[in-house]
C-alpha cells in the first residue's frame, strides 16, 4: 500500500556531514567533466560525429561534456520507434508504470547531490538551489506515480436501468518533450514522466545549455529498463529537428516549456494539420512571465518581505520563469521599501557556485549576457528610471551579471513590460493599491504573482483580480511545491497547464466512454 504523499525534503548544507558529501560529489563531476554522450533511440546508443559542446558558464574554459547531436533522419528514426512502442506501452498497466516512476524517485533519491553536483556545473546553480531542484524532480515521479494509479480507478457515472457504463483514460500516442535548461531536472523530469506514465511514449529534445544533465536523467531512466523506444533521447538544435519533430504526421502532442517566442512557433506549427496526420495535435506549454510583487501601504513583517523579494528577484540569478522583476510599491512605502531591499541585495555574493558562500553564480550562456547587457544599457541610455544599484558585468572567465535594481521606472519603460530572464528588477511606485493593481496587470503575461498587504479587503479583492496563474499573499512569488502550489500561467504565460497539480495528467490522456447494453 502506498503512503501518501509528501513534498521531498531539502538537505541541510549546514550539517558538516552534508557539506562533505556535496565537496566529494562536486570533485567526482569534476573527474567526468568531458566525457561524450550518445543518442538514445529505439534502445540503441548512436554516437554522432557532431556534438552539443556544453561548457561550465562559470568558467568558460571547462567543457561539461560532449552530447551527440541529432539530423532530421535521427529524429525520423526517433519518432518511428516512439510510434512502434507506443502499441505495447500503451497497454501496459497504470500500475505497473507508476512503478517505473517510483523506482525513479528512489534511484534519484540516492543520487540526489550527484545530479545537485551537474547542475552547480553546468547551469551555474548554487547548491541549495540545485538541491531544490533535484527535490522537485523526486516530488513529480512520487506525486504523478500516485495520480495515474488514482485516474485510473473506476469513475462515478449516472447510471441508468439496462446498461453499463465506464470511462477510462487512455494516453495519447508520441510525444515530443522539450524541457528547458533553467531546471534542467526538475522539469524535464515533471515533463518526461507525466507523459510516460499516462501511457505515451516520447521523444525527449533537450536544451542544448543543459544537454549533460538530461544525458543523466536518461542514463537514470535506461537502468529502470524500460521497453525499447519508450524513451528516445533526441539532442539537437531547434532549427534542424524542433521545428520537425514538432510538425511529424505521427507525433501527437508536444510538451514544451520556454521561451515566449519559441512556444508561439511551436503552437503554430502544431495547429497544421500535415499529410498522413489523423489527429489535431495537443499542446502543453509554459512560456515565460513578467512577474510582479505589489506591496500595499501596510504589511504584517516588513523583514520578511524585503527577504521574500529579493530572493523572488534575484534566487538563481533571476532565471526563473516565476522570478519577480517588476516590484510595485505603494507610494506610503516607497523609500523605505527601496532602501531595504538595496541594503539587503548588497550582501549577496556573486561568483564560482561551487563556493557555497556564493549565492548568485553565472547567467548560463554567452547570449542570455548579451541580452542582460542589452536591457541594462537600453535602461541606463533611455533614463528608464535610476539605476539604483548594479549593473556591473563580468564575462573574463565566465558570465557574471551583479544584481540589478532600477528605481523610478515607468510602467511601459521596456525593463517592465519585456522579460529580460536575468537579475534586473524594476521598482515602480503606485499613488495607490488601486493604481498598483493596475499596474500589475499591465503585461501580457500572467504567471506568479504576490501581494504583501495587511488589510483583508485589498487581499480579498487581489485574489479575484491580481491575474496570473499563481498567486501568493504575504510570502516570495517563486518555489511552488508538487501538489502544494499547481504551476501554470494565464495569458502568454502559456496554456495554464499546472504542472503539479491534480488534473494535470489529463493533458496526457483522452478520456472515453464505454457502454455496454445487458
Amino acid at each position: 500500500m502506498l503512503v501518501p504523499f509528501k513534498n521531498e525534503p531539502l538537505t541541510d548544507f549546514s550539517k558538516s556531514e552534508n557539506h562533505k558529501k556535496m565537496e566529494e560529489m562536486l570533485r567526482y563531476v569534476e573527474s567526468r567533466m568531458g566525457e561524450a554522450y550518445p543518442l538514445y533511440i529505439g534502445g540503441e546508443e548512436i554516437m554522432t560525429e557532431r556534438k552539443i559542446t556544453s561548457i561550465n558558464p562559470a568558467n568558460v574554459s571547462e567543457v561539461v561534456g560532449y552530447v551527440s547531436k541529432a539530423d532530421k533522419d535521427l529524429a525520423e528514426k526517433a519518432i518511428l520507434a516512439a510510434d512502434s512502442a507506443f502499441q505495447e506501452w500503451r497497454k501496459v498497466s497504470p500500475r505497473t508504470r507508476a512503478e517505473y516512476l517510483f523506482k525513479a524517485a528512489a534511484m534519484m533519491r540516492r543520487r540526489k547531490l550527484e545530479f545537485a553536483a551537474w547542475m552547480v556545473i553546468e547551469e551555474g546553480k548554487n547548491w541549495v538551489e540545485a538541491d531544490a531542484d533535484v527535490a522537485e524532480a523526486i516530488d513529480f515521479l512520487e506525486f504523478y506515480g500516485r495520480q495515474m494509479i488514482e485516474l485510473a480507478q473506476p469513475k462515478d457515472l449516472v447510471r441508468i436501468p439496462g446498461e453499463d457504463n465506464e470511462v477510462e483514460y487512455i494516453p495519447l500516442g508520441v510525444g515530443a518533450i522539450i524541457p528547458p535548461w533553467n531546471f534542467p531536472v526538475a522539469i524535464l523530469v515533471g515533463m518526461l514522466s507525466s507523459a510516460l506514465v499516462a501511457g505515451n511514449t516520447v521523444v525527449l529534445k533537450p536544451a542544448s545549455a543543459a544537454s549533460v544533465v538530461a544525458a543523466k536523467v536518461v542514463e537514470l531512466f535506461r537502468e529502470m529498463n524500460l521497453p525499447k523506444g519508450v524513451l528516445n533521447f533526441c539532442p539537437g538544435s531547434g532549427d534542424e529537428i524542433g521545428d520537425f519533430i514538432v510538425s511529424h504526421p505521427r507525433t501527437r502532442f508536444i510538451s514544451f516549456t520556454g521561451s515566449k517566442s519559441v512556444g508561439i512557433r511551436i503552437y503554430e506549427l502544431a495547429a497544421k494539420v500535415n499529410p498522413g496526420q489523423i489527429w489535431l495535435k495537443r499542446v502543453v506549454a509554459e512560456m515565460g512571465g513578467k512577474d510582479v510583487i505589489l506591496v500595499d501601504d501596510k504589511v504584517f513583517d516588513f523583514d520578511d518581505m524585503i527577504e521574500g523579494i529579493v530572493k523572488s528577484a534575484f534566487g538563481y540569478q533571476g532565471q526563473k520563469c516565476s522570478a519577480c522583476s517588476r516590484l510595485v510599491v505603494h507610494k506610503d512605502m516607497y523609500d523605505r521599501v527601496v532602501e531595504a531591499v538595496i541594503e539587503r541585495t548588497r550582501k549577496i555574493r556573486v561568483g564560482d557556485p561551487r563556493d557555497p558562500m556564493n549565492y548568485m553564480g553565472p547567467v548560463i550562456d554567452r547570449n542570455a549576457f548579451e541580452k542582460i547587457r542589452s536591457y541594462i544599457e537600453h535602461a541606463t541610455e533611455k533614463k528608464e528610471g535610476r539605476l539604483a544599484y548594479g549593473g556591473k558585468m563580468d564575462d573574463s572567465k565566465g558570465f557574471f551579471v551583479e544584481p540589478t535594481i532600477f528605481v523610478d521606472v515607468p510602467p511601459s519603460a521596456r525593463i517592465s513590460c519585456e522579460e529580460i530572464f536575468g537579475p534586473v528588477l524594476a521598482v515602480i511606485k503606485a499613488d495607490s493599491f488601486e493604481e498598483g493593481m493596475a499596474i500589475v496587470n499591465n503585461t501580457e503575461y500572467g504567471l506568479t504573482g504576490s501581494l504583501y498587504s495587511s488589510r483583508r479587503e485589498h487581499i480579498e479583492h487581489a485574489k479575484k483580480e491580481f491575474h496570473v496563474g499563481n498567486f501568493y499573499v504575504n510570502r516570495h512569488c517563486t518555489g511552488a511545491l508538487v501538489g502544494v502550489h499547481p504551476f501554470g500561467g494565464f495569458n502568454m504565460s502559456g496554456t495554464d497547464s499546472k504542472a503539479g497539480g491534480f488534473d494535470y495528467l489529463l493533458l496526457f490522456t483522452q478520456a472515453k466512454a464505454i457502454s455496454e447494453k445487458m
